[in-house]
């Protein structure tokens, strides 16, 4: 410090001396430095604009690795040093701002003591602190702050790494520099206070020059940046009410422990993972199949406190259930040691959800939970990390298998397993109390998507049916409820006066699908489950189809959803809706004629009826079997 010192003080007496003015020379010594200072900006400059042209595959390995800090840290730190990129750099410049302001006040005070200098500059003396005194020496504190405030707000919308941050750590830095330039313009010599608002108005004018010169819009892909962004805000989402418990919230308290147990238990054969509680009717028959025939212990993880399988669980004490949330997921999942892990949720290793880091030999096997078209109604490469397919039917099967050929993916097992839910629905349907109905029976029942049934011409087709002799039951679907409260309200009370028509909202019970002589629908799944448990014909509405795979067309097989319709129903234009009422009776005539069809379409597009289940569990005993046998062998 002595040496800079000495240093600095020759630099501000040479500027003195050009300038004949304390004040002016504190100026031309501020221009000096950041021009002496100038290829160091230039570094820090470009290093900036490196990191945020590195952010968008940062973000995408902190999404590809959520929750794995280490695994991240690690790519990370891959990707700084094939880009060499190096974080100090950025930290130079204001460690040599600290060091001169430090050794400054120094010069600065020892400066104010020499009788030599004018130390008088626009009317005020550089020698006093404004503590000591008032007058225009209050002036100081408020340029200071300002000139700090220019500087962040500049910084935060022009700089290239700055812009990027979060409020909080835009508007944090803010407050901390405009309260510390308050501080040093209060307590320090107006002489200082006098270089540091020069400095942060000519460190305004810089970042300017610098982005004229070197323009980050030349080297950031800010299209991508935004998806990356975009992409890593959705998975820190999914914690977002997780971030709302407290620590020693009870269901937090319960997530933590049932974490542990999960983990307390060696060798495990078999998990399955369910989203929600709606879920384990696609596994319920599986389930039943396995605790008859065999003496697994059944692994159920959900995300789902509610789930009814700890209800179940408390009767069948081989069904071990966690509650585990969709953060914690995230960790489980990398760390998961079973045989097998079945799970309906498709985009496995594609988004959150991984693969085990732990053991690389389970079999991760993904079941449908509809009959539909999985091409279609699945993102791109949605199965292309399983181990094993159980398709519900040739169709399925076919997809898979264009699929992996178009895209030269390997082969998965792809079982021919069928439908459990259709087979319990047909069982249901056959022990039901057939009685006649004086009217004929419509159930509306529409998806869950844009434009559909309700939003387009629902009071269409309840205009055309209304008074025809039937009785209307408009069931909507769960989430249009849960999302458009007030408009189901609405559709209730403008229908409680129509006898023929029920607004229907309770879905406890599946008797009003299994009773209705027809079913409306757009491209809602349930339109399968209907006509292949009844042989009871549907009347398609014509909405826009919801495509969840933009490039399906590449593989060269007409998706389920939509040759079958005209197979086992009509299809209705929605401008055309009023004429419901007429299509509806033409269907009706001939309902007889089209049961055998429908029937034999079930039978030739649907696996193993009646048996799906025990040819699934059956499939999984013996692989669990084979795994071991391999154990034991390794061992001998």
């Amino acid at each position: 410090m002595s040496i800079i010192h000495q240093i600095l003080e020759w630099a501000l007496d040479a500027c003195g001396r050009i300038c004949h003015n304390y004040g002016c020379s504190i100026l031309l010594f501020t221009l000096f430095s950041k021009v002496a200072l100038l290829p160091v900006s230039v570094q820090v400059h470009k290093n900036t604009i490196k990191m945020v042209r590195m952010q968008p595959e940062i973000n995408f390995i902190k999404a590809e690795h959520f929750g794995d800090p280490d695994t991240i840290a690690e790519e990370q730190a891959r990707l700084f040093q094939r880009e060499k990129y190096h974080p100090f750099v950025s930290v130079i410049p204001l460690l040599i701002q600290v060091v001169l302001l430090i050794g400054l006040v120094d010069v600065i005070r020892a400066g104010v003591d020499s009788p030599r200098k004018e130390l008088v500059f626009l009317g005020i003396s550089l020698d006093m602190a404004p503590q000591n005194g008032g007058g225009m020496l209050l002036l100081c504190p408020v340029a200071a702050g300002l000139s700090a405030l220019l500087l962040c707000l500049a910084q935060n919308k022009s700089n290239v790494l700055q812009s990027e941050q979060s409020k909080a750590n835009k508007y944090g830095m803010m407050a901390f520099s405009v309260a510390l330039s308050l501080y040093l313009g209060w307590f320090v010599p107006a002489a200082v206070a006098l270089y540091w608002v020069a400095g942060n108005l000519l460190a305004v004018a810089q970042l300017y020059l610098l982005n004229w010169v070197i323009r980050p819009a030349d080297y950031v892909d800010y299209a991508q940046l935004k998806k990356s962004r975009q992409r890593l805000q959705e998975l820190e989402l999914l914690s977002e009410s997780g971030k709302k418990q407290r620590i020693f919230d009870p269901l937090n308290r319960r997530e933590r422990e049932d974490y542990k147990k999960f983990f307390s238990i060696a060798n495990k054969h078999l998990v399955f993972y369910s989203e929600s509680s709606g879920f384990y009717k696609y596994f319920e028959e599986i389930i039943a199949y396995l605790l008859c025939h065999t003496n697994l212990v059944i692994h159920y993880v959900t995300s789902d406190p509610a789930d009814a399988v700890f209800q179940t669980a408390e009767k069948e004490p081989r069904i071990r259930p966690y509650y585990i949330g969709h953060k914690k997921l995230i960790t489980l999942m990398m760390k998961m040691d079973a045989d097998l892990v079945l799970m309906t949720m498709p985009d496995l290793e594609n988004y959150h959800i991984k693969r085990s880091y732990v053991r690389k030999d389970i079999e991760y096997i993904f079941l449908p939970h509809g009959m539909g078209s999985i091409n279609l109604t699945f993102r791109t490469a949605a199965l292309d990390h399983f181990d094993t397919v159980f398709c519900t039917g040739k169709h399925q099967k076919k997809e898979v298998e264009k699929t992996e050929a178009v895209y030269g993916l390997p082969k998965k097992k792809l079982l021919e397993f069928g439908y459990p839910l259709l087979d319990r629905m047909r069982r249901d349907y056959e022990h039901m109390e057939h009685q006649p109905q004086k009217r004929k029976s419509i159930l509306i029942a529409p998806s869950w998507q844009e434009g559909n049934i309700v939003d387009s011409c629902l009071y269409d087709l309840l205009e055309s049916l209304h008074g025809k002799g039937y009785q209307i039951t408009v069931r909507p679907h769960p989430q249009q409820i849960r999302h458009q409260r007030q408009k189901m309200e609405q559709l209730k009370a403008r229908f409680a006066q129509q006898g023929d028509i029920e607004i229907q909202t309770d879905f406890s019970s599946n008797r009003t699908v299994f009773t209705a002589d027809l079913v409306i629908t757009d491209w809602s799944d349930i339109a399968f489950e209907y006509a292949f448990t009844t042989g009871r014909q549907v009347l398609f509405v014509d909405t826009p189809m919801k495509v969840m795979n933009p490039a399906y067309e590449r593989i060269d097989t007409e998706p389920f959803n939509i040759w079958i319709r005209e197979r086992i129903g009509r299809v209705l234009k929605p401008e055309h809706a009023q004429a419901a009422a007429e299509i509806v009776g033409e269907m009706l005539a001939c309902a007889a004629k089209k049961e055998e069809v429908i029937y034999a379409l079930a039978q030739e597009y649907v696996y193993h009826p009646g048996i799906s289940a025990a040819v699934g569990a059956k499939y999984m005993i013996r692989q669990i079997q084979k795994k071991a046998a391999e154990r034991k062998g390794e061992k001998a």
